[in-house]
């Protein structure tokens, strides 16, 4: 690959780092299969990571040998993926170069794909072995600039995920050399140094077998009640998008201390807003770029609900910057893209990058990055015809506002009936953050500006 300096073994490959502070990453479906000769680049098997799906390309050309995996499988950053003879080796001595160099390594063998007895067979299994040298891709390769060992100094600058790598490995990672930016230590860095010494634990602490998967610890809680088989008409695997929306729920609800509060704004002159807009731009608008818009002013009065919580270092980080957070539904499932620097847009752009995101999370092309960084979040029920919810925190952030879907009504005011749009809102908040008081004041003062439009609106 031009650009990147090539290890002598060309054998296998490792997963590489998919972004910062990924340890593991779900294989979804493979490209390739074995035998199959690959050029240089071409993508040979998606790889779910958080909410974002990537095709992980191969880093030289060769003939394919085995597939280090099934789908469904979780692969740990480092881990073997494709093992394959390079396309300057010889068929004849190849294999025999794969065997000598990495007889531990946690592979989809023949055995498995031939039913043998003993052959780890489940699904969503950990795949944890950090052995060989690790290889990266153009796409997932750092500059040149940066590719530089950064001076070691008492304290390693690196993220919890890849601290926490290293404890599994019993390295010291003050002892190596960051190749991040700022000198940060990553994933790779960590695997690059555990290369020089043999490794025999798994993510899960469990000394590796000389084969097939070790599977992921996850606590089951004891005395479950027998799930009736009878009448099932399909079995869905719980992956993809799907595990990684229930992993990212679960955590939440056992992390954050979840409250909701609910109210009602009247949206009628909101409304007759919203319907100049569309004229003027030529195309239909939705309330929701409205409703963000007084989110943003209303975080600025209330700042301590833009924030996320550190739960690692017990820290609450309150954010200077708004970065919205947008659920929208595909066919996968939920996702939540973020439009950064929210308070800086006007409706008409608001609009825009909502429809842009939304389309991006329906096919799939959406980037790891526009997932993340998120300060506060909202949520469309009303699209669906809901009302009121009591929607989950996005965690780490500590709220999210829930809108329903905007009704006629008839109202009072002054003493004077009238037919008025009324918008229900629902905001769940960390009661570890966030006490009731301050949520209500946050939603009245969402509340305030969404009856008053003239003052975030010309």
């Amino acid at each position: 690959m031009a650009g990147l300096k090539q290890p002598a073994d060309k054998s296998h490959f490792l997963l590489p780092d998919l972004g910062e502070g990924l340890v593991e990453a779900e294989l979804i479906r493979w490209l390739i299969k074995p035998g199959e000769t690959v050029k240089e680049s071409q993508p040979m098997a998606e790889m779910q990571t958080d909410k974002a799906l990537v095709e992980v390309p191969s880093p030289w050309a060769g003939t394919v040998t085995e597939l280090c995996g099934k789908e469904g499988d979780i692969i740990k950053v480092a881990a073997v993926l494709v093992r394959y003879t390079p396309a300057t080796a010889t068929t004849k001595t190849a294999p025999a170069a794969v065997v000598a160099e990495a007889p531990a390594a946690t592979c989809v063998s023949s055995q498995v794909a031939a039913g043998v007895p003993g052959a780890t067979e489940d699904q969503g299994t950990v795949v944890g072995s950090m052995q060989g040298t690790l290889s990266v891709s153009n796409r997932f390769a750092r500059r040149e600039s940066e590719h530089v060992v950064a001076k070691v100094v008492s304290k390693a600058l690196a993220t919890p995920a890849v601290r926490r790598i290293a404890r599994e490995l019993s390295i010291d990672i003050n002892t190596v050399g960051g190749t991040g930016r700022g000198g940060r230590v990553t994933a790779t860095d960590v695997a690059s140094s555990a290369n020089t010494a043999p490794v025999s634990r798994t993510s899960s602490g469990v000394a590796a077998s000389g084969g097939g998967f070790v599977p992921r610890a996850v606590p089951i809680p004891a005395n479950l009640p027998p799930v009736d088989k009878d009448g099932v008409s399909e079995r869905i695997p719980f992956r993809g998008m799907r595990r990684k929306i229930a992993e990212a729920l679960a955590r939440s609800v056992q992390t954050a201390v979840h409250f909701t509060a609910m109210d009602e704004a009247d949206v009628t002159q909101l409304d007759l807003k919203r319907r100049e807009y569309s004229r003027v731009i030529g195309e239909k608008m939705s309330m929701l770029p409205f409703v963000m818009i007084a989110v943003c002013r209303a975080l600025r009065t209330f700042p301590s609900l833009n924030a996320n919580v550190d739960d690692a270092n017990n820290e609450i980080l309150i954010k200077g910057v708004i970065n919205l957070g947008v659920a929208v539904d595909t066919e996968s499932g939920l996702m939540v893209p973020v439009i950064r620097d929210a308070d800086r847009l006007s409706a008409v752009e608001l609009g825009k990058a909502i429809r842009t995101l939304a389309s991006k999370c329906k096919d799939r092309s959406i980037s790891r990055e526009e997932s993340l960084g998120g300060t506060f979040t909202i949520s469309n029920v009303g699209s669906y015809g809901g009302m009121f919810a009591t929607p989950i925190i996005n965690y780490p952030e500590v709220a999210i506002l829930a809108a329903g879907r905007a009704r006629e009504r008839v109202l009072v005011k002054d003493g004077k009936f009238y037919a008025g749009l009324v918008l229900p809102l629902s905001i769940s908040c960390d009661h570890r953050v966030v006490d009731g008081a301050q949520a209500v004041r946050f939603l009245n003062e969402v509340i305030r500006l969404l009856e008053n439009p003239h003052e975030f609106t010309q």
